[in-house]
């Protein structure tokens, strides 16, 4: 069961979901508009490897805009922090933002019950982009749980992507023994 607008409003109220900066005109029927931050990340190099830690220089977006380009990916970061103490987070693109040909995720969409930060998107376009900080860029839905939850995201000790940051955050895959 996904959230409607009242139910976000009641959760927030409770302190079950918190939105920084919230701004209520962002509110949708059953999501919330999240923006794009200021930082951008790239990997250093053009090859990846699963099992190294693979190093990124950020930048900032000129407030004048950056032309994403194609055969690249960027890392960009939500300008909200959240958290989400008992709903499932998924965030989805806007469909203005689709349109444009940008994708904001590539596989990680859904956030965990305890997560607790800044979203980092693994940001693609099909053909070059302008694109702004502060821009719409994305919608966080939630998801009801059914069941009781055993371990928040934020209490293991093993969590890759705790750290409360407001840049975009590498692969952490290589921390995986495999």
């Amino acid at each position: 069961m996904i959230l409607s607008d009242k139910r976000i409003l009641e959760e927030i109220e409770k302190g079950t979901i918190i939105i920084e900066p919230f701004e209520r005109d962002c509110l949708g029927t059953n999501s919330y508009d999240v923006h794009l931050g200021k930082y951008l990340a790239t990997y250093n190099n053009r090859v990846l490897d699963a099992r190294e830690h693979n190093e990124i220089t950020h930048f900032e977006i000129p407030r004048d805009g950056f032309i994403l380009q194609t055969d690249t990916l960027y890392l960009g970061v939500t300008l909200e922090y959240t958290e989400t103490h008992q709903h499932v987070p998924f965030l989805e693109g806007k469909s203005s933002t689709g349109r444009l040909g940008i994708d904001i995720h590539a596989t990680a969409g859904k956030g965990d019950v305890g997560f607790c930060n800044t979203w980092t998107l693994e940001i693609s376009v099909t053909q070059p982009v302008k694109i702004y900080p502060g821009m719409p860029i994305g919608q966080l839905i939630y998801f009801v749980v059914e069941g009781e939850i055993e371990t928040l995201y934020n209490s293991k000790g093993d969590a890759k992507y705790s750290r409360k940051t407001t840049r975009p955050v590498e692969s952490m895959m290589w921390k995986n023994i495999f």
